[in-house]
């Protein structure tokens, strides 16, 4: 399937431009600047998948305490078979 291309006007700073031009090998500008943006675009992808799995995962100190509790209660009823 070919990507569907839309022209669009954006401002890039001078240095970006330098950089993207000196950068860009055989490849047009458009087409280096959208590999950027495409690796950009995924690198804050995975960025705001791990701070949701960091939220996610971090327990509060009321969590901490009530698991602890729930894990002693366990090996209390476990050990009294």
């Amino acid at each position: 399937m070919a990507a569907t291309r839309t022209t669009r006007s954006f401002s890039l700073e001078r240095e970006l431009l330098n950089e993207v031009e000196r950068t860009k090998g055989s490849a047009s500008t458009s087409e280096r600047v959208n590999n950027l943006l495409k690796v950009g675009l995924e690198i804050e992808r995975r960025q705001s998948l791990y701070a949701e799995v960091a939220e996610f995962f971090s327990a509060s100190d009321e969590d901490r305490a009530a698991r602890h509790a729930f894990q002693e209660a366990s090996l209390k009823s476990i050990t009294r078979d």
